[in-house]
């Protein structure tokens, strides 16, 4: 099942440098980590922001929240997710 998932993230202004540079690097790893198994199909920047437009693939809602989750920015993102279907008009 795809999934279109947003994530916008608010990270505390007065979370210590050091400290986020670590999770940062976390994420980059975690985040190649899913690219690398297929689990996360597309990843976008979104312009001007810090926030992402990705699509993951997960066999049902609980394994798209594990996955999320799996995330060490997790705990400051504000994520929306739009589960998609195949439109009838796609070619291919």
């Amino acid at each position: 099942m795809l999934y279109c998932v947003r994530m916008d993230v608010r990270v505390p202004h007065d979370m210590d440098p050091a400290i986020f540079d670590h999770l940062k690097a976390e994420e980059k790893s975690r985040a190649q980590d899913l690219q690398r198994s297929g689990k996360w199909v597309h990843l976008w920047r979104v312009a001007g922001q810090y926030a992402n437009i990705s699509v993951l693939d997960a066999s049902d809602h609980d394994e798209l929240h594990a996955m999320l989750s799996t995330l060490p920015l997790f705990p400051f993102m504000d994520i929306v997710v739009t589960p998609l279907a195949r439109h009838p008009s796609a070619i291919g």
